[in-house]
């Protein structure tokens, strides 16, 4: 008898339109994994900040034409993924599912879906490569909220140091520094979104993750690289982990240096890429004197990744259940919002 196995893809979400942004944007600021504060002040903290900035964030989304691209390209990477399973595991009808934490298809809509698929098993597989209480522990909270059909479960929790990732990032940057010119003195960045400095202290292994992540990208380049890991889109009062990836831009410049980004934490190109990388941070680095700016596009359906990605869902159907890393990775223990740490799978 055939089984039937549910992957299922976590991702941000993007507003598909302009009437769409102001509740995107509610959504967001409403997860208590975002301001953890109580509902009664979050909820309407939430509407306040949604209100102000919608009218700023519509402009950044007329840049891409009005709507985030990230529906389009995490649905080609859906179709990408569930191919390369229907070759790799002939004897199972594997069906790959998409729910967005902040707008459609959501996970309430996408459990429904799953449930009417009746799968036998289901692995959750954030297209989030480095773990966050925020992004995948958000995800992981909302899923496991929304779904109540059947199928035994198993959830990636990260990959940051897994082969198929890395050798794409490898693979992005030295074709992007090729088609610039193959400039000398630049500077790699490697840019990941970033993070209040309180959640990393309260235990969350993202940092460790990014930076194991970059080092491993680096490690894998031809050449010796000046290279360094910086963070972008910060947001609010409070301390956001550092360096900031506009100031090291504008540094570079300043030493007469050209730079090559590497989105790091970015696996499809949406508003962090598109505009905050390739408009806003090229006009200052300009303006800085940076020599040559390089932005390596993010990894999409590049073929090695959507192998890797089939490669680790599979093998997680190897384990009982809960929550590992699909490439090998443990976080230290210092690490303590860590699922797999949580569930008990790293002692």
């Amino acid at each position: 008898m055939t089984k039937k196995l549910a992957v299922v893809l976590f991702n941000l979400g993007g507003p598909d339109g302009p009437q769409a942004v102001r509740p995107f944007l509610f959504n967001l600021f409403a997860d208590p994994a975002i301001i953890g504060l109580p509902a009664i002040a979050r909820l309407p903290l939430a509407a306040l900040i949604s209100t102000t900035r919608a009218k700023s964030a519509r402009a950044n989304y007329d840049i891409m034409g009005g709507a985030s691209p990230l529906l389009a390209e995490t649905k080609a990477q859906a179709a990408a993924l569930e191919g390369l399973l229907a070759e790799r595991a002939s004897d199972t009808e594997a069906k790959v599912f998409i729910a967005m934490r902040y707008w459609k298809p959501m996970s309430d809509e996408t459990a429904r879906a799953v449930a009417a698929f009746g799968p036998d098993e289901i692995v959750l597989l954030p297209l989030y490569p480095q773990f966050s209480t925020t992004t995948t522990g958000s995800s992981m909270a909302a899923w496991a909220k929304a779904y109540r059909g059947p199928g035994k479960v198993r959830t990636v929790c990260c990959y940051p140091t897994l082969d198929g990732l890395i050798d794409a990032h490898a693979r992005r940057i030295e074709a992007a520094w090729r088609a610039g010119g193959s400039p000398d003195n630049v500077r790699l960045l490697f840019s990941a979104h970033g993070l209040p400095e309180v959640v990393v202290a309260r235990g969350d292994p993202y940092q460790a993750q990014i930076e194991a992540c970059a080092a491993a990208v680096e490690a894998r380049l031809e050449g010796s690289w000046d290279w360094r890991v910086c963070y972008q889109s910060r947001v609010g009062p409070l301390g956001w982990l550092g360096p900031e990836t506009k100031g090291e831009i504008e540094a570079a410049g300043h030493e007469g240096k050209g730079v090559v980004i590497a989105p790091i934490a970015f696996v499809s190109e949406h508003v962090e890429t598109l505009v905050e990388l390739d408009h806003d941070y090229a006009k200052a680095g300009a303006a800085a004197g940076v020599s040559v700016y390089i932005r390596a596009p993010t990894l999409g359906v590049e073929e090695g990744f959507i192998g890797a990605l089939a490669d680790i869902a599979l093998a997680s159907l190897s384990r009982p259940s809960g929550a590992a890393p699909g490439s090998g990775f443990t976080c230290a223990a210092q690490w303590s919002k860590c699922p797999a740490r949580l569930e008990g799978t790293i002692a």
